[in-house]
């Protein structure tokens, strides 16, 4: 990957374009996950409000760049969402892809559902689509590599849900969070599992019963986000910390994930995961390594 103010300035230029166009992508780059790369194979186009840019060159191991756009304030419709959940799909089966940054950009990370939509559904329209959008929601959590929320201004709601997902959130120290579905009688679909179990039951209810906004110091405090910094330096701490795998053990990585979203059945995948790594090339490397030369000096090939 390119130096961290490079890439930073990027993010910053695509935001300035999807601002000036209106619409994200382009009419021509709305040709779906599939769809043909841009320049050097650097950024693809995905569909109408996500880009997903991965790692250049062939062969490399690097850090995927995953942005939603739907300006003015991301808010998280049924479209927004599965192509969000059709990206990370893409991610975890691309092995160049050693870890996944999530933003917006710098004004904002989501403001939450689409409540307009919402409205217009009646209970039948409702029950058959939870499923769908439940899973859509949760689809950080299934990308095998580490992934990290980069959150600016507001995120809210199902962006919050969203983020929940992610082994990782840095958070600019003027962001507002919460899930206020509860104003609009709503609960949140996919988060308050992952909320408990995150902060704890009581925490976790009053943010689901209140629906009150949570600032930065509190928001660590309580665990739900693991670094705040300053508004324009949200997206590179997020990026430093993902490029610490680019050189990682890939196969390990997943299976200590796969080990933590297993839940109570955590010590059972525990032992087939690790009985599993010995059949990995990065596990004879790392053990060799380890015994010559100490911890930190494998070179692991991702296999």
């Amino acid at each position: 990957m390119r130096a961290v103010p490079n890439l930073c300035e990027r993010r910053r230029a695509a935001g300035r374009e999807a601002a000036e166009l209106g619409a994200y992508p382009t009419p021509a780059a709305r040709t779906g996950m599939r769809g043909a790369a841009a320049a050097e194979g650097s950024v693809r186009a995905m569909a109408e409000f996500v880009t997903l840019e991965l790692p250049e060159g062939e062969g490399a191991r690097g850090v995927a760049v995953l942005r939603i756009a739907r300006p003015p304030m991301n808010p998280l419709n049924v479209q927004v969402v599965r192509e969000v959940a059709e990206a990370a799909a893409a991610v975890a089966a691309d092995p160049r892809v050693a870890a996944l940054v999530v933003y917006g950009d710098e004004r904002v990370f989501s403001a939450g559902d689409d409540v307009a939509e919402l409205a217009a559904l009646n209970a039948d329209q409702a029950q058959a689509m939870a499923a769908d959008v439940q899973s859509a929601l949760g689809c950080l959590a299934k990308v095998p590599q580490p992934t990290v929320a980069a959150i600016s201004g507001y995120c809210l709601g199902a962006g919050l849900e969203l983020a929940l997902g992610a082994d990782r959130r840095v958070i600019g120290d003027n962001v507002k969070l919460g899930l206020p579905q509860i104003h609009a009688g709503l609960i949140p679909l996919a988060g308050i599992r992952r909320l408990s179990l995150l902060i704890g039951p009581g925490p976790a209810k009053d943010l689901v019963y209140t629906g009150r906004f949570v600032e930065p110091d509190e928001a660590r405090a309580l665990g739900l986000v693991d670094e705040v910094v300053a508004p324009d330096d949200v997206f590179a701490a997020a990026l430093r910390w993902a490029e610490r795998f680019t050189d990682g053990p890939a196969r390990a990585l997943a299976a200590a994930k796969a080990v933590f979203e297993a839940g109570p059945h955590g010590l059972d995948r525990a032992r087939t995961e690790w009985a599993g790594l010995f059949a990995t090339e990065d596990r004879r490397i790392g053990t060799e390594s380890y015994v010559a030369d100490g911890p930190g000096s494998a070179a692991f090939v991702g296999r």
